[in-house]
């Protein structure tokens, strides 16, 4: 993987997840960047980028899973299309591993957020328990939380994990 990309992807990831924490929401900007840096890779870095096929099964996915996710307002449409268009600068050889990152992540981060939820409304959850109010409940844990930065800390794990792979 060109360090040229990786870095370009570290940086942009610092500034969506700021964004993304403080807004809640990912522009339309930085997947059109993505794209056209992507569009760019194809002729600076042939050995890593094409227009293959394989290319663009897991940004398909990503669309595909964001939409459903979206309509059971888990995760915004701009997650979605952000992923699509991170996922088009991952050489293809990395995507697979890529992705383990990005699970491992979500999970953690994740768990760790519903850990800390329920022992900040723990009493809350047991008033809901012993009313059998579910719609109570549902409020707790029925939050979503800015995505952008778990892509970073997945990226950030990936490129230590993988640089040696990262051409200099």
């Amino acid at each position: 993987m060109p360090i040229s990309v990786y870095l370009f992807l570290v940086v942009q990831l610092f500034f969506v997840a700021s964004h993304d924490v403080t807004h809640k929401k990912i522009s339309n900007f930085w997947p059109l960047i993505n794209i056209s840096f992507y569009l760019l890779s194809v002729f600076f870095f042939p050995d890593h980028y094409n227009f293959g096929w394989s290319t663009f099964v897991f940004p398909i996915a990503f669309f595909i899973v964001g939409i459903f996710l979206f309509t059971l307002k888990i995760m915004g449409a701009g997650d979605s299309k952000y992923l699509l268009s991170f996922y088009l600068l991952i050489p293809v050889s990395l995507h697979e591993t890529a992705f383990i990152f990005l699970a491992y992540s979500t999970v953690v981060v994740g768990l760790s957020l519903l850990l800390t939820n329920i022992i900040k409304r723990s009493d809350i959850i047991k008033l809901a328990i012993k009313t059998k109010n579910l719609r109570l409940i549902k409020t707790i844990f029925g939050q979503r939380f800015s995505y952008a930065p778990v892509i970073l800390v997945s990226w950030l794990w990936f490129g230590w994990t993988i640089r040696a792979k990262i051409f200099y």
